[in-house]
């Protein structure tokens, strides 16, 4: 019996084990190897495994202790279950998973697709802060005023104990209450439009429910993965500010390939030669595939002109995503504000951020734990400005205490050239 061990961050890593090894013969899962997520217990229950003892979560936090962790455990294969990584990032643990003699695998769609009963719309991106949740949101608006229910699934986020989230459906505000700021922020637009969110631990259960609550499936795949459902239609969003990512990114470049519409977003921002060097990119890899240029058009619900502003915006868009800022920074020079930078004031956690990733003048959204909203909390008491320029999908302000008068940044698709959100539901529709 071949020894598995599962590198992710609690998202595809559990669906891999769920698809491929939940009630293997041939083989053994004696670990989840994360990075990023503080699993309740550290434990796959026995409830979600099959397994007695139930399967153990170990952390890693660097190459060679990943490498330490594979010979202990004596792993005779890693698979790689993990989103939104630059190629050199998937370099690395390669080398580190060879290096402790084990063998290196990733398991592609057809392995882990599930099969729905119901058409299946699936939006996904190239890099995180693409600009995905504003386009899912047109989608979900054209396929409703087609008159068809539509709802929604998101990539998962267990941030709970995991017997307890197996399928969560969300429907009102107070649904989310419960919830952390990166998941408000995904869900929340839903909620606000009428239409349920769904995720959970296990797919095949989530699917289940959610066939029951709609029409269509909008699979709404977070950190660039590719989706866990078997699509009809798939939209791909890149990012013409990070022009290069779209072919240089795991698994951003897999989402490009499998695509039937690319829409390129932030064009106007990005200069002519990157635009022009995303389509060329998505003309070699995938020359079947629509594209459409488009903006992320930003406004701002109060006056701001002249108004020192601390600008908060969307946390896994200016860490992880290797932006130095996003749509408030934009929006706060766009109005004619004056951005306070906030990194001279940042206290614990959010001062760490700083210091291990690019971020700009502004101030990640982290509230993951109670620490970080304590940290956050702090951040924003110290910064000395008029105004706090909310630029977070999440309505952050229910949860946090904020000292000072709010602004907040919304934002909009606008399609320059190629085929409409309208016309790519047209096509996802008559291939049904």
């Amino acid at each position: 019996m071949r020894r598995v061990a599962i590198i992710g961050a609690a998202g595809r890593d559990f669906h891999v084990f769920n698809t491929v090894y939940r009630g293997s013969r041939e083989h053994k899962l004696v670990a989840f190897l994360m990075t990023q997520i503080p699993i309740p217990n550290r434990r796959y229950p026995p409830s979600l495994s099959g397994v007695p003892e139930g399967i153990p979560i170990y952390t890693w936090r660097s190459y060679e202790e990943l490498t330490r962790y594979l010979r202990e455990l004596r792993v005779d294969e890693a698979v790689l279950a993990y989103s939104d990584l630059l190629y050199e990032e998937v370099g690395h643990i390669i080398s580190a998973v060879l290096a402790s003699g084990a063998t290196f695998k990733i398991h592609g769609p057809n392995d882990t697709y599930l099969d729905s009963i119901k058409p299946v719309v699936a939006v996904t991106a190239t890099r995180t802060g693409a600009g995905k949740s504003s386009v899912s949101r047109e989608v979900a608006r054209e396929l409703t005023s087609r008159g068809l229910k539509v709802v929604a699934v998101r990539h998962p986020m267990p941030y709970r104990e995991l017997e307890e989230s197996v399928v969560e459906v969300f429907r009102k505000p107070e649904d989310l209450d419960k919830l952390t700021f990166e998941e408000r922020e995904e869900y929340e637009q839903y909620v606000d439009m009428g239409i349920p969110v769904l995720a959970g631990v296990d797919y095949g259960q989530v699917l289940r429910e959610a066939e029951r609550h709609g029409d269509v499936v909008l699979w709404d795949g977070g950190n660039n993965d590719f989706p866990f459902f078997r699509p009809n239609f798939m939209i791909v969003v890149t990012d013409a500010r990070r022009a290069g990512h779209e072919v240089g990114s795991f698994p951003g470049e897999v989402n490009l390939r499998l695509a039937d519409a690319v829409i390129i977003t932030k064009v106007s921002d990005a200069g002519r030669e990157n635009v022009e060097r995303v389509v060329a990119n998505v003309k070699r890899v995938n020359p079947k595939a629509t594209i459409t240029k488009a903006d992320l058009e930003v406004y701002v619900d109060r006056d701001i002109a002249g108004r020192r502003v601390l600008v908060i915006e969307d946390a896994p868009t200016v860490t992880h995503g290797g932006l130095p800022h996003a749509a408030g920074y934009i929006a706060a020079v766009k109005y004619g504000a004056v951005v306070v930078d906030p990194r001279p004031y940042a206290v614990g956690v959010i001062k760490k951020v700083y210091e291990e990733y690019g971020t700009g003048p502004v101030l990640p959204s982290l509230g993951y734990t109670p620490e970080q909203k304590r940290d956050l909390e702090e951040t924003i008491r110290r910064v000395d400005a008029d105004v706090v320029l909310l630029a977070t999908p999440a309505k952050i302000e229910r949860v946090v205490k904020i000292d000072k008068p709010t602004a907040r940044v919304s934002w909009r698709l606008k399609v320059l050239e190629g085929p409409s959100v309208k016309e790519l539901v047209n096509t996802f529709l008559e291939r049904l």
